[in-house]
């Protein structure tokens, strides 16, 4: 597979501070050889290891963005897929809020499955976004942070 190939399978990439749109996504991906199209949402939850959640802030390192494309395009590389897209949220959420939205389209359900479960999975390994969880308490704390 050619490196244009490969980019040409990465359809919609991005950091955004504004609510994420599960449509968009989806229509990122929409073509007439794809069987399937697995969708993965991150929301906001109210509790955390046994503490209740009041809000969540996402901070992103200025590398961020590149970072997800890369884990996309390796993602269009490493599965037989017809495209990949990733959209992560930045800034202060509420609970309920989409934090982040992955899919992957492919000719048949066990690839797209497959892909989207590889791309959430090292989005959240590799991407340098971490998170500030406020707590009901009035303490907070940074998840995944350096």
């Amino acid at each position: 597979m050619t490196q244009s190939e490969i980019r040409d399978r990465v359809r919609l990439v991005d950091l955004r501070e504004v609510r994420l749109d599960v449509d968009e996504v989806l229509a990122s991906l929409d073509d007439e050889t794809s069987g399937a199209v697995n969708l993965f949402v991150g929301r906001v939850r109210d509790h955390d290891g046994g503490r209740g959640v009041s809000a969540l802030d996402y901070a992103a390192h200025p590398s961020a963005l590149e970072r997800l494309r890369d884990v996309c395009r390796q993602v269009a590389e490493e599965y037989d897929v017809t495209g990949v897209s990733a959209v992560h949220r930045v800034g202060s959420l509420a609970i309920g809020d989409a934090a982040v939205v992955v899919a992957a389209a492919a000719a048949h359900r066990g690839t797209a499955y497959d892909a989207s479960r590889a791309l959430i999975d090292r989005l959240k390994a590799e991407v340098p976004i971490w998170k500030q969880q406020s707590f009901v308490d009035g303490e907070q704390e940074w998840v995944g942070s350096p």
